[in-house]
């Protein structure tokens, strides 16, 4: 695929050319860690940072955003971060609660063009830096990448969890090392590592994300597949590298029952701000009639109704009867979110599908880059997405 040549203006502190495309930031990566109260989390997440092994003559950094913290979170960062560090640390505050604020803050900051956002809780491999930045140099018409992520119990987990874990972001994002374009279609948050040209390119043209990700201890979802899939519609590729691995640290206060099902009510309201990517992405049987009446918001309403239904005994039994393992119980948990909040955005329903149809932003690279990439995947529901059955 040909890369068109693009200018955009980014926050950087050097001007470069790389692989076909141009942009003021700088040719590195920028590790952007999004926290909110992490001042215990942070150490051990830093201290692998600190041990990466790359190239020498690779510029790189650590960026942190401290997303209104209430406790020690910037000092612990700056504290803890070695002055051997072989690369520099900076603290940067997002005063307004939010994934996706701490993530564009972290972004508009970044002096590199790779960004790898990596999680307060995630423990990288020592050849992180140098296996994104690899992976991105070797892939021009790849807009995100990411890798393998390996499960850490603080505790031993319930006997529910083999059939649960990948609910937990944890687990391979593909079968072997590729393109993932036409078959998973996206990556989760942790590790998500993508251009910063690209998400300017997004951002100059008008895209602003429909989900806020998550919020302090709200557990809201889907903002790592909003951002997958505005790349996709913007006719950018995302790539699995298996090689690329971390390790995911689970606390005691996740491995319970009443967090799964936390999670579980998250991706049933995320789906409804997917809708209209995978509206979006499905353009091409958009014509057909079914497609058409299935995008009405009464017939959406209705869908949703009947999922609920289709649980019969449990869900009339819902209120009083909750066993603990049972995945129809979660998938309740997740109809019923997603009836409410379709609900909720009755008014706003029609006004985001155009926003997303009609947005400038999903013609950035045109041509048969963009129809060919979505032709087999997009037809997959949005309840397999943050469920991730595959």
């Amino acid at each position: 695929m040909q890369i068109e040549n693009k200018t955009v203006d980014t926050a950087g502190d050097s001007s470069s050319t790389h692989q076909g495309y141009y942009s003021s930031a700088g040719w590195g990566v920028s590790v952007i860690l999004c926290c909110h109260n992490s001042a215990r989390r942070l150490p051990e997440t830093l201290t692998h940072l600190a041990a990466q092994r790359v190239e020498q003559g690779l510029p790189w950094e650590v960026v942190v955003v401290d997303n209104a913290s209430s406790d020690a979170t910037s000092d612990v960062a700056r504290a803890t971060w070695p002055s051997e560090a072989p690369a520099p640390l900076r603290v940067v505050y997002e005063p307004k609660p939010g994934l996706s604020n701490a993530r564009r803050r972290g972004v508009d900051q970044a002096r590199y063009e790779i960004i790898s956002f990596v999680d307060d809780d995630n423990w990288v491999c020592p050849d992180w830096v140098q296996l994104v930045v690899d992976t991105m140099d070797q892939h021009p018409e790849v807009g995100a990448c990411g890798g393998l992520i390996e499960p850490v119990y603080e505790v031993t987990p319930p006997y529910w969890m083999e059939n649960f874990v990948r609910r937990y972001a944890v687990g391979a994002q593909g079968e072997t090392e590729g393109d993932i374009t036409s078959s998973r279609g996206w990556l989760w948050g942790a590790g998500l590592t993508m251009r910063k040209s690209a998400w300017q390119c997004l951002a100059n043209s008008g895209f602003r994300t429909l989900l806020l990700g998550r919020e302090g201890a709200k557990l809201s979802a889907g903002e790592d597949v909003e951002i997958c899939w505005a790349l996709r519609l913007a006719g950018w590729r995302i790539w699995y590298n298996p090689r690329m691995r971390m390790r995911h640290f689970l606390p005691a206060g996740r491995l319970n029952w009443t967090y799964l099902r936390g999670l579980y009510y998250g991706f049933g309201a995320a789906d409804l701000g997917l809708l209209p990517y995978q509206y979006a992405l499905d353009e091409d049987s958009g014509g057909r009639l079914r497609q058409r009446l299935k995008r009405v918001w009464q017939m959406q309403a209705v869908m949703s109704l009947a999922r609920l239904l289709r649980h019969g005994h449990k869900l009339a039994l819902f209120p009083l009867r909750k066993p603990e393992g049972d995945a129809d119980i979660l998938q309740i948990d997740r109809d019923l979110a997603r009836l409410l909040e379709l609900l909720r955005q009755r008014g706003a329903y029609n006004r985001r599908i155009r926003e997303i149809q009609d947005a400038p932003w999903a013609r950035l690279r045109g041509g048969a880059t963009h129809t060919q990439s979505h032709a087999h995947s997009s037809s997959r529901p949005v309840a397999a997405m943050n469920g991730d059955n595959d």
